[in-house]
Formats: C-alpha cells, structure tokens, sequence
C-alpha cells in the first residue's frame, strides 16, 4: 500500500522535467499508409489513363479514382497545414520543401520533353507541365491558409470560389490556376478537420458502409461514360471549353465536391491504422509523385502504350501492377537518399539566421551547463555524506 505520508509513496521522487526522458515523437500509422495507397493510386491513374481509347471498363474504373485520388491526398495536405502560420521556419520549409522542387523538376521535365520528343520545347515557370500543378498549387494554398483561418465559413467560401472559377475562362493557364481554385475546397476541407472526424471513418460500420458506395460508384462510373466528358475530372478548365450550358460548371463543382468527400472517406475507412510493411514508404511519397512522371511521359513520347497487347485484360492487369510497383519502389530509402538533395533540401546558406531560434539555443545551453554543474555539486555533497550515488 502506498503511504499517504509520503508524497510520492514508494516511488523514488520523480526528477525534475529537464532531466526526464522525453519520449520520441511518432509519425501516425495511419497518415502515412494513407498517403502511401494514395500515391500508390495516383500511379495506377497514370498508366489508366494511357488505355483510355474505347476502352470503357478502364475507363469507369479511372474516373471512379480521380473522383477521390488527388482530393484525399489534398485534404491529408491541409490536414497537416494547420499549423502554418509565415513563420520563418514553416516559410523556409515552404521554399525548401514546395518551391525548390517545384523549380528543379519543371527544368526536368522541360529539358526532358526537349531531348525525348520536342528539341524546341521551352521551359516555362508559370506553366506546369504534367502532375507539378500539385506543388504550385500547394504553394500558393499554404500561404492562404492564415486566411481560411482567420474567416467564420472558410468551407463554403473556397465552394464559392470554385464555382466562380468554372466558369471564368479568363483566369488562364498561368500557375493552372483552374486546378487551384477548383481543388482549393478540399485543401481547406483538410483544414477544418480534426482527429475525430478521422475517428468517425475509421469504424468497422463506416468500412462496411464503403463496400456498397464504392461499388455504386463504379457503377455512375460506368454510365458517365458516354455521357459526360473525361476533362470535367481533372478540374483545370471553364466549362466555356466545353459545350455545356454557363450554369452546369458550378453545379458539376458542388457535385464533384460532394462526390470526392463520400469516396475520400471510403477511402481513409479502408486504410489500415497499424504499421504496415508498406508504412514507412508514406514519408517518401513525394519522391514517387515526383518521379514517376518521367517514365510515363517517356513511354507516352516513345510509344510504349500502343502496343495491342495492353489492350487486353491480362494487358491491363499487368500496366496497373507495374504502375503500383514502380512507384512504390521510387518512395524508398535509397532513392530517398540519394535524391534528397533537390526533393528536401536545406540550403541553410539561402536564409537568414532567426534571432529568437538563436536565443533559444543559448538558453538551452545554458540550462544544460547548469544542469551538469548542479549535478557534481550533488554529487560532492552526497560522497561526502557516505550516501550512495544513483547514476
């Protein structure tokens, strides 16, 4: 029994915080499998979308995963935005992180395209080739979200803006603002969230409940064939492009919108929450996204995909199976490694020192020197008392 006499009964009295262990922080399971099926998709999207010509079955399958793929990816982005605040470490991790890669892998893909199919290609900053409208986009979303912070009704305001921006063609292809505007609802969705809503998707009833809405899904999928065109998915134009009436482009936002919410949160129902063999991939997902752009485009410029064989069934199992496995195999660590440099680098020499970071070092410092001389000055005292010395 403890004693109430003692403050702390049997225990040995606890050491001050500055001298406990302090346990290491762990990313979540469950974030990091979630982006890591979420590439895994994206990838699958990619070598979809090659085998798209008269292929309806491929087709419904792929606009079923680009109703959610990037949406879910976006809302995990602005998950994980929340705490940004144009400090100057989160705006140097935004350059590093963001910026950088933006600048080096547009150069890439630009000089890419120029020795692989067109040796006039031009390199544009303003024009985003391929899947970097994703970076830009992210960019410019981190550096509004104090705004959406700050606003009573930043949901319903970004479905404003969205809408407004399906139908104004004047906005243009500069920094694919279209894809900005049109998927900034998600990222503020993301925004808004928090872990109990995770919660809430992450039931056994909720995983059950996904089964039968994914296959309804698949099944309007299936019917839009047809009916509606493929563009409308990818968010990056005004319904002025199309010959759809003014009002079907807010309509179709709201609606998509909708769509992308109830099949984001199938998806996340789905994803595992304990550590997978596949878990520690979900670090290095920015790699695969990055990268495997440049064997899709490569085997779009040398014709890869118009082999007749992928047009068959067992063609279009195995383009999904290498589509999975290549971009798994570009999130690991050795190609983390060894590409860290220009996808995360630190260029300390590029920023100016912070001041109060610096502060906070000295005083660090300072505490541990006193810590340390505290230490043998109880020590001393406890020798020469004959007590032994716990170490």
């Amino acid at each position: 029994m403890t004693s109430s006499l003692r403050p702390h009964g049997d225990r040995k009295t606890p050491s001050p915080p500055d001298q406990q262990t302090q346990p290491s922080r762990q990313r979540d399971a469950f974030f990091d499998n979630a982006k890591y099926l979420a590439i895994v998709l994206v990838g699958v999207g990619h070598a979809w979308g090659q085998l798209l010509d008269g292929n309806r079955t491929v087709e419904a399958l792929y606009r079923a995963l680009y109703t959610f793929h990037m949406p879910a990816f976006i809302i995990i982005s602005g998950y994980f935005s929340r705490t940004f605040d144009l400090s100057p470490k989160r705006v140097k991790r935004l350059i590093t992180g963001v910026a950088v890669p933006y600048l080096v892998f547009e150069i890439g893909y630009a000089l890419h395209r120029r020795v692989s199919e067109d040796p006039s290609n031009d390199i544009s900053l303003l024009d985003p080739t391929y899947l970097l409208w994703f970076l830009c986009a992210l960019f410019i979303w981190r550096l509004t979200t104090p705004i959406w912070q700050t606003v009573r009704w930043p949901l319903p305001i970004a479905l404003v803006i969205a809408a407004l921006a399906s139908v104004t063609p004047s906005i243009g292809n500069d920094l694919n603002m279209q894809r900005v505007l049109q998927f900034l609802p998600c990222f503020v969705l993301g925004l808004v969230l928090r872990p109990e809503h995770f919660q809430l998707v992450r039931r056994r009833s909720a995983r059950i409940m996904a089964v039968p809405v994914a296959a309804v899904a698949v099944a309007v999928a299936w019917w839009s064939v047809p009916r509606m065109e493929t563009g409308w998915f990818y968010r990056n134009a005004a319904v002025q492009s199309t010959d759809a009436p003014w009002w079907s482009g807010p309509v179709l936002t709201l609606a998509l919108f909708g769509c992308s919410v109830v099949l984001t949160a199938c998806f996340f129902a789905w994803v595992p929450g304990r550590r997978m063999w596949f878990t520690a991939l979900g670090a290095g997902t920015i790699y695969g996204y990055l990268l495997h752009g440049f064997v899709v485009k490569e085997g779009t410029f040398a014709g890869w995909f118009h082999d007749p064989a992928w047009d068959t069934p067992l063609g279009e199992i195995g383009i999904t199976v290498l589509g999975a496995t290549l971009i798994t195999l570009l999130c690991t660590k050795p190609v983390q490694r060894v590409l860290r440099c220009v996808v995360e680098p630190k260029m300390e020499w590029a920023f100016k020192r912070d001041a109060g970071e610096a502060a906070r070092g000295r005083e660090k410092r300072e505490r541990k020197g006193e810590g340390r001389e505290t230490g043998a000055d109880a020590a001393r005292a406890s020798s020469e008392a004959g007590e032994k010395v716990s170490v």
